[in-house]
């Protein structure tokens, strides 16, 4: 008998020890009641409460996110559109967010619903497709301003997709293999417009060269008769007059065995003869 009574005092005695005993680590803290009111968080380490009497509230620290499934929404211009994303939390009152909410990730999670409707909602089609990054900013924006009386802080929001209409979503493929059909016609445009360049800029270097050539060429065959001309200037200024009356003998008796009868013979011709008629008869008076 005796060693039943004291195996359920040792027990009771365990019971009451596990009770009052709690190790808390590091990234919790553990809110304590007593007697139903809250006495704050205690933590971390070895906490010891007072058996039925302290109760204790454990509360995670860490960032945890939760999945918002795909929620339909219409937007500005009476589009439906599909939206999914995540939100990032974090308690950073462990008090609050015990006595203020019961269940803050269900709460958060339908404030999330709520916001993303009425977000979408004053947004055109384009822009919801277009500027995912305006709604992360303005979700994470109105959700932390509803959590923070909550002890909690909205760390971030990502859509992770936006699935729009179907046929809308087919007029987009379409409108996006048009826009590449039109980079490359642009594309090969450039192209031959390039090459026709390329092809004038090369006839017109021909045709500077050849002009080029030409003009040196007319230059050298000026400086040749130049240098010609300066020839026939040394020479003639070498000639006497009776050389010129010699060669203009020469000439007429060439065009005197010729057929014709009649021979005009320039003034210049009869004053280079009379030097040469004088000089004939001092030499036969002699």
């Amino acid at each position: 008998m005796d060693l039943y009574i004291i195996g359920l005092l040792l027990l009771l005695g365990l019971v009451i020890l596990s009770k009052s005993v709690r190790v808390v680590p590091e990234y919790r803290r553990l809110v304590i009641f007593r007697m139903g009111r809250c006495v704050g968080p205690r933590g971390p380490g070895l906490i010891f409460l007072i058996p039925f009497i302290d109760r204790g509230e454990s509360v995670d620290l860490r960032e945890v996110f939760f999945d918002v499934p795909p929620q339909t929404c219409i937007t500005a211009d009476n589009a439906s559109v599909s939206i999914d994303f995540l939100v990032y939390d974090k308690v950073i009152d462990p008090e609050r967010s015990v006595l203020e909410v019961e269940d803050f990730t269900g709460a958060a999670r339908g404030l999330a619903i709520t916001t993303l409707r009425a977000v979408v909602g004053a947004m055109d089609l384009d822009d919801v497709l277009s500027k995912r990054d305006d709604i992360n900013r303005i979700l994470h924006e109105k959700l932390d301003d509803v959590t923070d009386r909550w002890g909690i802080r909205v760390m971030a929001v990502e859509i992770r997709e936006v699935v729009p209409p179907q046929a809308i979503e087919e007029a987009m493929t379409r409108q996006m293999a048009a826009e590449r059909n039109r980079r490359a016609m642009v594309a090969e445009a450039n192209g031959k417009r390039e090459a026709a360049v390329a092809v004038a800029e090369g006839e017109r270097q021909s045709i500077i060269l050849k002009a080029e050539g030409d003009r040196q060429a007319a230059i050298l065959r000026a400086e040749g008769f130049s240098l010609a001309l300066d020839e026939i200037h040394k020479i003639a200024q070498g000639v006497d007059s009776k050389t010129m009356t010699l060669q203009y003998m020469e000439a007429l008796k060439a065009l005197g065995e010729g057929a014709a009868t009649k021979f005009v013979i320039p003034t210049e011709f009869i004053n280079l003869v009379q030097p040469l008629a004088e000089s004939a008869r001092q030499a036969h008076r002699e």
